[in-house]
């Protein structure tokens, strides 16, 4: 851990501790770094997802009750 790192309590879910003690152990990864990862890749993909968005926001929309009657009407429901 850098001297930069902060601190913070997080409280898990007891299965999901018991789960990443195991995988620390298992990696010889501590669980800090293990959080700290499934983080940035979280943020990552939803980073991802706001460039798509971003990406997308020109194109035509379709109601969801047209696209089910567009569905029907091509015989695919």
């Amino acid at each position: 851990m850098s001297a930069a790192s902060k601190r913070s309590t997080i409280y898990f879910d007891p299965d999901l501790h018991a789960a990443l003690r195991l995988k620390s152990a298992q990696s010889d990864r501590s669980l800090s770094d293990l959080v700290n990862d499934a983080v940035r890749a979280a943020l990552a993909e939803d980073q991802e997802d706001l460039t798509a968005f971003e990406e997308r926001v020109a194109e035509p929309t379709i109601t969801y009750e047209a696209l089910l009657n567009d569905l029907k009407k091509h015989g695919k429901l």
